[in-house]
């Protein structure tokens, strides 16, 4: 795979969105340091609605990482144990309930991470196509962390087919990844250099563009000259957007 195109390191990123009613691209924190609400809709309990949870959740792991203090909320009239559940085991961060929250202190703006095609709320909606899956309920037997890299291998607009190739791809990556990070922690330490950290940035600055951060750490794994302390690195920067445990094998024999 050819490096990644040059990013410009000097620029501040801006996490851009596609707003569901315009089709236009908007600013997810118009004010940098103003509070922004992500709310998730999920009428019931299903994998589309754990994708609409997972999408929220890597809106707010991207707005922190841009520096943008972010309020989490849930809402949902039915099955709600059950999303929680599922959502905390695929490592989605909680949520707070609708029914206890008004206004934050600050609140530049509400955006609304809905499933694609339903009536949504008024103002910026993120829209999240749905999950085919051959099995009744997908979830069960199935590593969550291999769940939620299958959910983030495709772009939150384009539907996601969970099938036993698909599961097995995203395992089969989660232990060479993991492994792979537990062999380079053995190196000395480099900073992930300003081109790579931008490339990922510019990636999930997109539209949440997460294929494309997967794309950024493919290259990095496979690039022959690049140090192993600076992939451990990489990789360390990238997890805090996709929430994959990565470093979870780190102390095992490389």
């Amino acid at each position: 795979m050819p490096a990644p195109e040059r990013a410009p390191a000097y620029a501040r990123a801006v996490l851009r969105i596609i707003d569901a009613r315009t089709g236009e691209p908007v600013d997810a924190a118009p004010a940098r340091r103003g509070l922004t609400r992500v709310e998730a809709h999920a009428p019931g309990f299903d994998t589309g609605a754990l994708r609409v949870l997972l999408v929220a959740d890597l809106l707010v792991r991207a707005l922190e990482l841009g520096g943008t203090p972010v309020w989490a909320v849930l809402r949902g009239e039915r099955q709600r144990a059950e999303l929680r559940a599922g959502a905390a085991a695929l490592g989605v961060r909680p949520f707070e309930d609708a029914a206890d929250v008004g206004t934050g202190l600050g609140e530049k703006q509400v955006i609304h991470v809905v499933p694609e095609g339903g009536a949504g709320p008024e103002g910026v909606r993120v829209a999240v196509a749905p999950v085919h899956a051959e099995a009744p309920d997908p979830t069960q037997g199935v590593d969550p962390a291999a769940l939620r890299l299958a959910l983030l291998a495709r772009r939150r607009g384009v539907p996601v087919r969970l099938d036993p190739a698909a599961l097995n791809e995203a395992h089969d990556t989660l232990v060479r990844w993991r492994r792979a990070i537990a062999g380079w922690a053995h190196r000395p330490s480099r900073p992930v250099s300003d081109e790579v950290r931008a490339q990922l940035r510019t990636a999930w600055e997109d539209d949440l563009d997460v294929p494309g951060v997967l794309r950024v750490l493919a290259w990095v794994e496979n690039e022959p000259d690049f140090p192993d302390g600076a992939r451990f690195e990489t990789f360390a920067y990238a997890d805090r957007l996709l929430g994959l445990d990565l470093a979870r094998d780190l102390g095992s024999p490389a």
